[in-house]
């Protein structure tokens, strides 16, 4: 079973900087793309950024190319996603997320996630 735990959100001022962290477990980490999503106040979740299992392969969303960088380390089971140049419009709950090799798509497996809050 896909499990998720992340970790390094807070509270920071516009153009500040964070790192999140996810743990994984459960599945075979080393062949699963891995990812970001994030779910603002009274919005819908919507996809951040992935990172394929070699690191060769990333992709973001058009609002945060530049300022955020996905990265993964496949001894530790880890993904993470430094965020710079913070906006309030990243305030969110920031998900990892998994996509096994047998999956079709992201595993419907949640963690409790990461508030990041960005104030101006």
């Amino acid at each position: 079973q896909v499990r998720l735990v992340e970790s390094g959100g807070g509270l920071v001022q516009a153009g500040d900087s964070l790192r999140l962290s996810c743990a994984a477990s459960g599945f075979t980490f080393n062949t699963a793309l891995m990812g970001w999503f994030r779910q603002a106040p009274g919005k819908e979740r919507e996809f951040v950024a992935h990172i394929s299992w070699s690191s060769l392969s990333t992709y973001y969303v058009d609002s945060v190319k530049g300022r955020f960088t996905i990265s993964r380390d496949n001894a530790k089971n880890a993904v993470y996603l430094e965020m710079n140049s913070l906006k309030p419009e990243d305030t969110a709950v920031y998900y990892c997320a998994a996509r096994p090799r047998d999956y079709v798509t992201w595993a419907n497996s949640w963690g409790q996630g990461t508030q990041v809050t960005v104030s101006s």
